[in-house]
């Protein structure tokens, strides 16, 4: 066996399980922060879990101003609003009770308090200098694992692209992970951010920059999607089937973040930029066809995916196996309801050259298994429409 190649894994600080929401203001205080702000959205509010947290903050002696402007796909616009909030009302901390458009913007709100530049300014490897205030997450989705990642993906509207910033800074300081803020998670979102899930897994294990670190990470959390995803859409309150969604949400984070990701996000990023589409979606849609492209490059590494997935790829011949996982997550996602095609979604043939385009440019195809030519990603969209 070769040696290793040097590998940096980062990871926050985390505590996993029920009721660890409820730990945000004994984190705050050791931050010795006395004033919060509090990023989320309108639909996480109307849940209750929003008012939850702020009395635990409350009760340990923490003011709490509320940011809850987010959209879904945050705009560079949300992000300078919310850290001229963050400034006016005195703040000295984070707290991001959400989603990841919701942890997304409070990682791009503190990167604008602490570096008084625009956040499109940030986009890339390693550019945010100064590092952020102090940023605890409470994830309210099993799937974008922006609580544990060192990614923030903002929508730049000027030029209808998403952007990825990545820096270990953006690692946030602690993340709750709470299995019960996935019971009143919608079914359309628990499939959607499950599959995103499942696509952080599969990336990351096939990736250029992957490890054994971030290989028994990858898989467990693509055994832990197919064991829980349908159950838990079809028994949104059996806490047990959240709770093994939320664990393979955090293992495919740990993958991710420090393995990075491949075409697969790249395209939907882009099509996420400039269609504001579903990004769990967009990628469901997206991941078996980019298999089908890459497999040459990786096929013992797709193999292994399969093979974690339960399909019988090793009893296949070498040159079905492709097929034998292609038509199994194809499968999978249609038996939970996600069939659209991309012309279904809006997507027109003339726009497909800008989409390619913005795709080559993303960071994330920098790690794609196979090195793409733009002509071989529009072929891959249109065969999607």
């Amino acid at each position: 066996m070769n040696p290793p190649e040097l590998r940096k894994f980062l990871v926050p600080e985390l505590v996993f399980g029920a009721g660890a929401r409820h730990l945000a203001g004994r984190y705050v205080k050791n931050f010795g922060s006395n004033k919060v702000l509090l990023v989320t959205d309108d639909g996480i509010r109307k849940t209750g879990m929003v008012d939850e947290v702020c009395a635990d903050l409350i009760q340990t002696g923490i003011s709490v101003e509320i940011f809850s402007e987010v959209m879904s796909n945050p705009r560079a616009e949300n992000v300078m609003q919310g850290a001229d909030r963050f400034r006016t009302a005195g703040c000295s901390a984070l707290v991001a009770v959400g989603g990841g458009s919701v942890i997304d913007c409070a990682k791009g709100i503190g990167i604008v308090s602490s570096n008084n530049l625009p956040i499109t300014e940030f986009e890339g490897v390693d550019r945010v200098i100064v590092p952020p205030p102090p940023l605890i997450c409470i994830p309210t989705t099993a799937g974008s694992s922006a609580d544990v990642s060192q990614f923030a993906i903002i929508n730049d509207s000027g030029r209808n692209v998403k952007i990825a910033i990545i820096s270990k800074t953006l690692v946030p300081d602690v993340a709750l992970i709470d299995p019960e803020t996935l019971l009143t998670l919608p079914s359309n979102l628990t499939i959607y951010t499950g599959l995103d899930v499942l696509t952080h897994a599969i990336e990351a294990y096939v990736s250029n920059a992957s490890s054994p670190l971030t290989d028994l990470h990858a898989l467990e959390a693509i055994r832990l999607v197919v064991k829980n995803l349908g159950p838990a859409v079809k028994s949104p309150r059996d806490l047990s089937y959240r709770s093994g969604m939320m664990l393979a949400s955090l293992h495919a984070g740990l993958a991710f973040s420090n393995a990075s990701l491949g075409a697969v996000h790249a395209m939907a990023h882009s099509l996420g930029g400039h269609l504001d589409l579903p990004h769990g979606e967009c990628n469901a849609l997206l991941l078996d066809t980019v298999i089908r492209y890459n497999y040459s490059s990786a096929p013992e590494r797709y193999d292994d995916i399969g093979e974690a997935m339960g399909f019988p790829v090793k009893t296949a011949a070498p040159e079905k196996r492709c097929a034998v996982i292609c038509d199994g997550i194809r499968t999978l996602r249609e038996s939970l309801g996600v069939t659209a095609t991309l012309g279904s979604l809006g997507v027109k043939r003339e726009v497909i050259p800008v989409l390619a385009e913005h795709a080559m440019h993303d960071v994330c195809m920098a790690t794609n298994p196979r090195n793409p030519k733009k002509e071989e990603i529009e072929a891959l969209y249109e065969s999607l429409l």
